[in-house]
């Protein structure tokens, strides 16, 4: 019978080959694209059989449920913890404490807070912004669906600029879930040309990551250029009752 390290293994595996074919069919590098593993929710032994599979860039949604895992690693292995979900203010420090890098920075409070607590930590966070390309007034992020709109984010994204302790390395976003992975192309070309505005705009600044894509449409996300695609049933598979 196959073993949970296996079967992680395998579909880990079948998803970098499908991550590099969709790559090479767009003109990309496909070694300019990684895999995040998300492993949010899922019990320490499915962490580790996916770090086992060669998994080195792992997403956490929940600060507090996220450090007993990133404990339990073997900081020697190298494994790189992206923090992707919604961070209230109060958990700021567990993501300063814990985390390689912030995808789902979504608001200038919590800028603010992550930046004061970095300069006491002494060190730098690295982040991303979080938009909202589907106007979903469920999900988090500045709404960026409108180009009309991109302007009214200059204010903000300059004041974050000017946060010393914290530095940008691009967008992130959780368009709509669609039934057809080709709905969500539209989302996913809307954050491309948003990075692409803010780096003809912002020339001083790193913009180089696209977090976008999951198990349901990465393929697509590639395509459109994404550098992050997050991905985690179709690897790990489905997340356990709680």
């Amino acid at each position: 019978m196959e073993t949970l390290g296996t079967h992680i293994h395998e579909r880990y595996q079948q998803t970098l080959e499908s991550i590099a074919a969709a790559a090479r069919a767009s003109g990309r590098d496909p070694d300019s694209v990684r895999l995040v593993v998300v492993t949010k929710a899922q019990p320490i032994e499915v962490v580790q059989a996916a770090v086992q599979a060669g998994a080195r860039t792992l997403g956490e949604n929940y600060p507090e449920e996220s450090v007993s895992k990133i404990l339990a690693i073997e900081p020697e292995i190298g494994v790189e913890w992206h923090m992707i979900g919604h961070v209230q203010s109060r958990k700021a420090r567990l993501v300063i404490e814990h985390f390689d890098l912030l995808q789902s920075l979504d608001s200038l409070k919590l800028a603010e807070r992550l930046n004061r607590m970095a300069l006491e930590a002494g060190r730098v966070l690295p982040v991303m912004l979080e938009f909202n390309v589907g106007e979903e007034e469920s999900k988090y992020g500045w709404p960026a669906a409108q180009e009309k709109d991109w302007p009214a984010l200059y204010p903000v994204i300059e004041m974050i600029l000017g946060l010393q302790n914290l530095q940008l390395r691009g967008l992130m976003t959780m368009p709509p879930l669609e039934t057809d992975p080709e709905d969500a192309r539209v989302y996913f070309r809307t954050l491309r040309l948003l990075r692409d505005h803010l780096a003809d705009r912002y020339t001083q600044t790193d913009w180089r990551e696209l977090s976008m894509g999951t198990s349901a449409d990465y393929e697509v996300a590639v395509q459109e250029g994404a550098t992050l695609v997050r991905i985690g049933t179709a690897i790990v598979g489905p997340r356990p009752d709680r």
